[in-house]
């Protein structure tokens, strides 16, 4: 599932037409779907308008509601409750949600967050990054909520691998899914079934190619495969990573474009590593 970018025209608008067509690429790529409206969407800096019809467009787009997991966050339990309503109301599949991610929220206030939010219908996504939301969603928590009926799954994106192996013992039907693109390698081994991605949108085939290979456990294949791509997977994990990732699709000849404030293009030095290793990358065929 690839969190989507979102294609900004140069007044910094929403090109609708080009986020559809990106999204059926994708598809027509081999991935498996999109994630709307996620951090790397940018969905902090659009209107509430903008993200009811970037979700309506990428349903449309995608052809199977199933395939497509707005992200929902929001300050509120109440308005990530609405957006995971809307999401249900133009035929998404999931959601994915964050913890509060203006408060730093006990455990029992992260419970009443996904459960408030559950009440939407939708199966649920957790998301945690306790970098940006400083909730952090330890293995004993996630359980928990899995065990209160509030999720399904989580997007691991903490770095450690080791809470793997704690959650498959404290949560065995809870599903992992690869949150941060320079861990794919290590949580497919440690038993995630799945990967919220972001450079499948730069390099789609050669991700895929390398997430089968990974959950397969076919390392004569994924090893060398994550070694070439990773000086670009590392950036999936940077405080840059909307800015890497479009620029690395404006190279491979995808609609990556500007970004929003308060995010700024990249400093001249930043740009000169990204472009090198994605230049290295698509001269090596890894598109």
């Amino acid at each position: 599932m690839v969190a989507t970018t979102i294609p900004l025209r140069p007044d910094l608008s929403v090109d609708y037409d080009a986020y559809a067509e990106h999204v059926r690429w994708l598809i027509d790529s081999g991935c498996d779907g999109v994630v709307p409206n996620g951090s790397l969407g940018e969905y902090q800096t659009l209107t509430a308008e903008e993200r009811v019809r970037v979700v309506e467009v990428a349903v449309e787009a995608a052809g199977d509601g199933s395939r497509v997991m707005p992200g929902v966050a929001a300050y509120g339990s109440a308005e990530s409750r609405r957006w995971a309503e809307q999401a249900a109301e133009a035929g998404a599949g999931s959601v994915l949600l964050l913890p509060p991610n203006a408060y730093r929220a006990d455990d029992d206030s992260v419970s009443a967050h996904y459960a408030e939010v559950a009440k939407a219908g939708l199966p649920i996504v957790a998301y945690n990054n306790p970098i940006d939301t400083k909730v952090d969603l330890v293995p004993a928590l996630l359980a928990r909520l899995h065990a209160e009926g509030s999720i399904v799954a989580v997007k691991e994106f903490s770095g450690d691998v080791r809470r793997a192996y704690e959650l498959a013992e404290l949560a065995p039907g809870l599903d992992l899914l690869i949150g941060a693109d320079d861990v794919l390698l290590e949580l497919a081994l440690a038993g995630a079934v799945g990967w919220i991605a972001g450079y499948p949108n730069a390099l789609p085939e050669a991700s895929v190619a390398l997430y089968d290979a990974a959950v397969q456990h076919d390392l004569g294949t994924a090893l060398p495969l994550y070694k070439s791509l990773h000086p670009l997977l590392r950036w999936d994990s940077k405080t840059e990573f909307v800015q890497a990732i479009k620029l690395s699709m404006d190279l491979a000849g995808r609609p990556g474009g500007p970004v929003r404030a308060p995010r700024r293009p990249l400093p001249p030095e930043t740009e000169a590593a990204v472009r090198a290793a994605t230049e290295k990358a698509l001269a090596e065929g890894l598109a």
